[in-house]
Parts: structure tokens; sequence; C-alpha cells
């Protein structure tokens, strides 16, 4: 039971700002139901999601601590909600961390910096959490199955984690990061069905899409095409660049591989939010390239 208001430094990111507006307009219509407050860093800058470090580490380790510097000011962990962010953040919080100890001299650096700029010191006080996490570990699974007033019984929802939030950071909350269990385990608590593939730890190809674009959409097909084939309704991811290279290029996708796919694929909380209560319109789940209307068919709106 949550004995007290979870209250995080929000950090919403480019991409549910922008191309996937209904991420943001989602996650936050979940918090409001949930009770968990969000202080939304107005402040923060894009993440890089992992390009600032091809040219400099330090400049991706610099822009970084500055975010994480901002929850901090607040005493708050920093919230993401996008795999891609939580990776690089994340990623970045590890790194400074351990540089305090073993490399103070670039630990130093990275402070002077942001002295120059006139930002707040990095002091590697806080957390940086994404919403899966939060949610599963801070609110407590059992927590949102008190909360659950729609059951998704019936829906078979194939999960798509996204490679940085398994793989950039040293440690994580799976037990086995090639095996995760998190999203199946909110899938189940809300009535839904997990469904197990082989694409659900690997890459959408979204890294790719800018150089290899064919290659890209490939791997995506391959991923939605097993999702399909395993029986999914809908594939749910908790990333927002997933999101785009599953949803808003599916049409691309299915012109590359020659095939008609059509699979929905949902922001996670989206997903939550339908079971505790909020309606399909609030959550922006007509604002999809795929049409949603299958699944919330399925589920009786």
């Amino acid at each position: 039971m949550v004995s007290h208001t979870l209250k995080y430094a929000y950090f919403p990111g480019c991409v549910a700002q922008g191309a996937c507006g209904e991420l943001h307009q989602s996650t936050v219509a979940l918090s409001q139901v949930l009770g968990i407050e969000l202080i939304e860093l107005k402040k923060g800058s894009c993440c890089g999601s992992g390009t600032f470090k091809e040219d400099s580490q330090l400049l991706e380790d610099t822009v970084n601590a500055r975010n994480i510097a901002l929850a901090e000011e607040l005493n708050l962990p920093l919230l993401t909600h996008c795999s891609t962010c939580q990776g690089v953040i994340g990623h970045v919080d590890e790194r400074l961390k351990a540089c305090h100890q073993d490399e103070p001299a670039y630990f130093a650096q990275v402070n002077n910096l942001l002295q120059k700029e006139g930002c707040l010191p990095y002091r590697g006080s806080t957390e940086v959490k994404h919403l899966l996490y939060a949610l599963v570990e801070d609110y407590g699974l059992e927590e949102i199955q008190q909360r659950v007033s729609k059951k998704l019984t019936g829906l078979k929802c194939a999960a798509f984690y996204g490679c940085y939030l398994l793989r950039t950071q040293i440690s994580i909350p799976e037990k086995d990061r090639f095996n995760p269990e998190a999203m199946e385990n909110v899938f189940r608590t809300l009535g839904a069905t997990p469904i197990y593939y082989q694409g659900r730890t690997q890459c959408c190809g979204w890294p790719l899409s800018s150089y290899a674009t064919t290659q890209s959409f490939q791997m995506a097909g391959m991923h939605i095409q097993e999702a399909i084939a395993s029986g999914a309704d809908c594939i749910v991811t908790p990333c927002p660049l997933c999101h785009l290279n599953l949803d808003s290029r599916q049409p691309d996708v299915e012109k590359v591989i020659g095939k008609k796919l059509g699979l929905p694929v949902l922001h996670l909380p989206q997903l939550i939010a339908l079971a505790v209560g909020v309606s399909p319109k609030e959550l922006g789940l007509n604002r999809h390239i795929v049409s949603t209307k299958a699944v919330l068919e399925k589920l009786g709106f």
C-alpha cells in the first residue's frame, strides 16, 4: 500500500512533447488518477538519445548532469517515461557517481562546465527511474490492482521494452535483463494476457532509421510479424522512439516488407490508464497512425 503521496521530478523528454504528445498526455492523466505528483522539469534539455557521446562523452555527461541537477534541486527522483531517456540519463548518473570516487578530476570538470553556464552542480544525490519501475517498485502492483475499474480481460499484450531500458545501465530492477518480467506482470495485474515473443527485448530499429532506413523497417517489421504470429492484439512499449518506428512508420514498414500488418501499438501509461478508468479520448488513443479501434472494441469501449 502507498502510505504517502509519491512525488517525482518529471522529465517528459522531447518526443513526448512533439511527435508522441499522447504519451505526455497519458502519463499526466494516469498520475492524476493514481495520486502521483509530477513536478515537470520545464528547464530540462534533450538527453541526446545516445548521439551526443558520438562526438563527446563529456558533452553527454554535462548536458545530463544538468538535467539530474534540476531534480536534485527539488530533492526528488528524476522520472522518465522513455526507455531511451532512461538509458542515457540513468547511465550518465551511474558514470558520474562512479567518477566522484574514481575520477574526481573528471567529476570536477563536468561541474566546472555547469558553473560556467550558471547551472546548478551535479551532486549525485538522487536517482533516475523509469515510469514502469516507479509503478512496479514504488507504487506497487497490489495498489494498482486495487485501482483497476475496467479489467482488460481477454486482451493479449506483447511488450516491447526497447534496448536502452534493458542494456544501458549497469544496475536495473529486472532480475534478468534478457528475460524481463516487469511489463508482463503489469499486464497480468490489469487482467490482460502477456504474449512472449523473441523481439520483445530487441532493438526496434529506430537508431538505424536515419542512415539505413530499409534495414530499420525490416527490423520493425520482423518484430511486429512475430507479435502477430504469437497472437498479440497489440504491442505495448515504454519508449516513444520505439513507438515511432513500430506505429508511426508502420505503413512504411508494410511497404518495405510487402505485407499488411495493422497491429496497434500502445504507450504503457495508456494501457494502465484504460484499466483504472481514464477514457480513450483523454489518453490520445485517436492520435495513433495504426488505429486502436480493434483494441478498444475488444475491451468494450
